[in-house]
């Protein structure tokens, strides 16, 4: 056991359970489960941690991890020899705590994914040089993509092979470098990877994310890996949010949670329905919610109504969806405003537009933790309590307008569809 002395811990990184990170709300501590698996138990216990060691509060991330919020430095000991004692806190080291990302749905029907996933993550352990950011998204080709999620490398199963792409700084944008066949993805990986750490060891370069790599540099890594000529995968759909799934044993249901705050109520609830109504197993979803595999047909809507009645959003239409908000001021000591009640509040003047497919993102603060990318409307707080205005960008971009709540409201009020959204606010801008 390992914990890290609070004064040695710093923003900007992925806290873990061995290292927590200072929040407003105490000590934040993130596990990295394999593929987001939990079984009950385990399920069960995280819960009874959170309420333990911390305030009951927990979050899914867009990784896939499961973070404890309002641990103190005095709990932090006791809730870290738990965790390790049941095989959940992360290896020691600087690098990733957890390397790979898939889809809640990959299941033993996709051995090769599991497999090549399990290799990355076992193989990379002894690199040197890999950011702590750094991330592989390991992709069934099944209908919940992950090109959207911004992976440094991007792994897409395509029936006999492999296709591979770098990330790109660009929204949805990959560089797809070739393929490789299941017996040789994991070593065609794994010289990428051990290249990129050579690179910043040597000096070669200070990029810490492959999407900002120099051109000559990533042509480096790509011929390394020696792949086979590049085959893009066809383009999918989003992945839905919520909702039921036909998968080969039965079916699997997607449970979402508004911002990807969860209870530890309500993942003991998650855990209790895997046992009576699947098969023991909960998987934490890159959509921020919690998947429940293996349940029988006749299963389905009693699990989509309890759950409904526990708080969980079952309706992949539902608006709330299409928010995204950071913890707000009352999580997190860089917040300026109450982001998630902001976002729930502007939300009710533009429910149609979210419908439609617009995306909300409502950040406390300039740093945008809880999405980096574009939304078609971006509020970053201020000091005064209002907003920053970014409509079809980021927090990193210049804001239009600076507006209250309320004014915001007002504004979107009389809008009815997307198109609406993006014409008023670029009138706003000229």
């Amino acid at each position: 056991m390992n914990p890290q002395p609070i004064s040695e811990r710093r923003r900007g990184w992925c806290p873990g359970v061995r290292r927590p990170m200072e929040t407003g709300d105490g000590l934040l501590v993130r596990l990295h489960p394999f593929g987001g698996r939990l079984t009950a138990d385990q399920a069960r216990l995280i819960a009874g941690a959170a309420r333990e060691n911390g305030n009951g509060d927990l979050d899914i991330t867009a990784r896939g991890n499961l973070q404890i919020r309002g641990v103190s430095e005095e709990s932090h000991p006791e809730l870290l020899a738990l965790l390790e004692r049941e095989g959940l806190a992360e290896p020691e080291g600087d690098g990733p705590n957890r390397l790979t990302v898939m889809s809640p749905l990959t299941g033993p029907d996709h051995g090769d994914v599991l497999d090549l996933a399990q290799e990355i993550e076992d193989r990379a352990v002894p690199l040197h040089g890999l950011p702590g950011k750094f991330f592989v998204t390991v992709d069934d080709g099944g209908p919940m993509p992950l090109d959207a999620l911004g992976a440094d490398l991007h792994v897409v199963a395509t029936g006999e092979d492999f296709a591979i792409a770098f990330g790109s700084a660009e929204p949805k944008g990959l560089q797809w470098i070739g393929t490789a066949s299941p017996v040789r993805a994991d070593d065609a990986i794994l010289f990428i990877l051990a290249d990129f750490a050579q690179m910043r060891i040597e000096g070669r370069t200070r990029a810490r994310r492959l999407r900002d790599l120099e051109p000559a540099l990533a042509a480096e890594l790509a011929a390394s890996a020696e792949l086979s000529p590049a085959t893009p995968p066809l383009e999918r759909p989003s992945a839905p949010r919520a909702g039921s799934f036909q998968i080969r044993h039965g079916h699997a249901v997607l449970l979402a949670l508004p911002f990807g705050r969860c209870s530890a109520a309500q993942l003991d609830q998650a855990a209790q329905w895997s046992e009576r109504l699947g098969q023991g197993e909960i998987r934490l979803s890159f959509t921020r919610g919690i998947l429940v595999p293996g349940i029988a047909g006749e299963h389905v809507l009693t699990l989509l109504a309890e759950a409904s009645r526990a708080g969980f959003i079952t309706d992949g239409d539902d608006p709330r969806l299409s928010l995204i908000a950071c913890p707000g001021r009352q999580g997190c000591g860089s917040a300026l405003t109450p982001a998630p009640a902001d976002a729930l509040r502007i939300a009710e003047s533009c429910a149609d537009i979210l419908k439609d497919g617009a995306i909300l993102h409502v950040s406390g603060c300039p740093k945008g933790c809880a999405h980096p990318g574009r939304a078609e409307l971006t509020l970053v707080g201020r000091e005064d309590g209002r907003y920053d205005v970014v409509p079809n960008g980021s927090t990193r971009d210049a804001a239009s307008l600076h507006l209250s709540v309320d004014d915001l409201m007002t504004r979107l009020l009389p809008l009815a569809t997307l198109d609406d959204l993006r014409r008023t606010f670029a009138e706003d801008a000229q």
